[in-house]
């Protein structure tokens, strides 16, 4: 297939990226930076993320900006809402002048409890109504999220949430979401990927959407599982209240939901909870009556045990390039509890 779909913004990107140039990630609802660690890891540079919470902006200008200077540092780490905050406005705290001009790739995960069914029971209780999920506003910040793809014309996006933004209320927000997009110029895919298949010690399960301008003459794929995870049943009935809408509409598996890609034979094990935490030290003060109530410091370091051997996840995680760990731990505690 060869686009006709020619963009100069586009092409300009695509050049400076063909000549070497890091890709430019810009991170909506960044959290402390779960999506952007992985960009980074690829290679991409981190230009800013955007969040409502002051402990998660901060701890994104921590991870990605530290070496910025102190004026810049603190542009990065206020909070910042993105339903009041237009991207011409934050590019330009960041240091662009036209915000079309600086990213790459946007990419973002924005509040999911009013998706999510657990959050809908929530809100449901808080607010003594039957369909209170339908009226909490995050359930619309996917909006903000597309304004910006407008404004700042990224060659790639991504967004992640919880799977039940497939089966919201009994409608398939994806759909909606990828027909604004294509009208923009950009062809879009989703699917749900469980984080387990992948090395993370954690059942986590999410949707992703990938969309790739036209101008670029790629097919949209998902990763393979690299590990072969044995879910329990709740999961299969899990997913399939979310893809309830999609199995019973040919036209969606014929267009953009790509089914979840399956792991090969030679897939390996799951890392497991143990794998990940064995050899943290072991905290036993609640079991003595020795463990203070109150607010705590963590002014005190303490090294991981030394009669147990980290796997090699756990190897990995303290030694991630650029984010290594000093091999000691500053906030290894638990409540206190009678």
């Amino acid at each position: 297939m060869i686009s006709t779909v020619v963009d100069p913004v586009i092409e300009k990107k695509l050049e400076r990226i063909s000549k070497g140039g890091q890709p430019r990630v810009l991170d909506l609802f960044s959290g402390c930076g779960g999506i952007s660690l992985g960009f980074n890891l690829a290679g991409c540079e981190i230009i800013g993320g955007i969040d409502f919470d002051p402990h998660a902006s901060r701890s994104h200008a921590m991870n990605f900006h530290s070496d910025l200077h102190k004026g810049q540092f603190e542009i990065h780490a206020s909070a910042k809402d993105i339903t009041s905050m237009s991207p011409q406005h934050l590019l330009h705290l960041y240091g662009y002048d036209l915000p079309e001009d600086c990213v790459d790739i946007l990419v973002g995960g924005p509040p999911c409890p009013a998706f999510a069914r657990v959050g809908r029971a929530k809100l449901r209780e808080v607010h003594e109504h039957p369909d209170a999920f339908r009226r909490d506003p995050r359930a619309k910040l996917y909006l903000p999220y597309l304004e910006y793809v407008k404004k700042v014309k990224p060659v790639v996006l991504l967004m992640e949430n919880v799977p039940d933004i497939l089966n919201y209320g009994g409608h398939n927000l994806a759909e909606e979401i990828c027909e604004i997009l294509e009208e923009w110029n950009y062809r879009c895919a989703y699917t749900l990927l469980n984080s387990a298949n992948y090395g993370v010690p954690q059942m986590r399960e999410r949707f992703f959407l990938i969309g790739i301008h036209e101008s670029i003459n790629e097919g949209i794929g998902f990763p393979k599982p690299t590990r072969l995870v044995d879910f329990p049943q709740g999961y299969k009935g899990s997913r399939q209240v979310a893809l309830k809408h999609i199995e019973q509409n040919e036209l969606f598996s014929k267009d953009r939901y790509v089914p979840t890609p399956q792991p090969s034979g030679d897939a390996g094990a799951p890392v497991s909870v143990r794998q990940a935490i064995e050899d943290l030290p072991q905290i036993l003060s609640h079991l003595d009556g020795t463990m203070k109530r109150g607010a705590r410091r963590f002014d005190t370091a303490v090294t991981y045990r030394k009669d147990v051997s980290p796997s090699a996840f756990a190897t990995f995680m303290r030694t991630w390039p650029g984010f290594k760990s000093d091999g000691s731990i500053w906030d290894h505690v638990t409540r206190s509890l009678s």
